[in-house]
């Protein structure tokens, strides 16, 4: 059995965003599986989810979270998860088959990050790993949180770094995972004009920063150099 699971606190994000993923696994995975959320709010999200309450991560006052939220999801136990799991981020697109994020061999593998490709880091829209296996992870953040939010600007970073101290670190295949804004969206001032497209070879487009997925459905004007005309291709497949 196989598992993709996602999270979703606070109101950010709606059900839709978790039914939709729930939509976009089903047509694209092959394989038997379990489609997971972690929510504080299960409002609205189709019954054919599988919901968990969002693990407590117990921080102390002023402690860094929002974004750490994923560091739950490395206790010794996640409910009763087991085997291969795909965590997926709910602002992301699938485009092609992701029978390969299950096929591809490693312990622990994420996006390599696009900015600082060189560095130790990165990116956790889309990360795989075995539950219960890297329980290294979430022990050392609560046990060190000065260390950690000293040396470290977010959750992916540190997560990379851990992972990568224990040998366990691989990359995806470079052109499985694309951005939005480095890889589909013209440079200035060809985004006025040009539409946005993805990289051929692209599985899964990621939408971090700016433009937000919805920006990139809709287009949107807030800012010359993120510019971004209607991208057809994100609502015929965000759904």
């Amino acid at each position: 059995m196989r598992n993709v699971i996602c999270m979703k606190w606070g109101t950010r994000y709606g059900p839709e965003y978790v039914n939709r993923l729930k939509s976009m696994v089903k047509r694209h995975l092959s394989y038997e599986h379990r489609f997971v959320c972690f929510t504080d709010r299960a409002e609205g999200i189709d019954a054919d989810v599988e919901v968990f309450p969002l693990p407590e991560m117990k921080l102390p006052e002023g402690a860094p979270e929002r974004g750490w939220n994923k560091l739950s999801m490395f206790p010794e136990e996640l409910e009763d998860l087991k085997g291969d799991t795909l965590f997926l981020d709910l602002d992301v697109v699938i485009l092609d088959s992701i029978d390969p994020f299950f096929e591809e061999e490693g312990e622990f593998l994420i996006i390599n990050d696009w900015k600082y490709p060189r560095r130790v880091t990165g990116n956790s829209s889309v990360f795989r790993f075995r539950p219960g296996e890297h329980p290294y992870v979430l022990d050392y953040f609560l046990n060190n949180l000065e260390d950690v939010r000293a040396r470290f600007r977010n959750e992916q970073a540190y997560l990379s770094d851990q992972i990568h101290q224990h040998g366990k670190l691989k990359y995806w295949p470079a052109e499985w995972c694309c951005s939005y804004k480095y890889h589909c969206l013209p440079t200035a001032p060809f985004n006025y004009f040009v539409k946005p497209r993805y990289p051929k070879g692209t599985r899964i487009a990621i939408f971090h920063g700016n433009p937000k997925l919805q920006e990139a459905l809709e287009g949107t004007s807030f800012w010359v150099r993120r510019f971004s005309r209607p991208a057809k291709w994100v609502e015929e497949n965000w759904r």
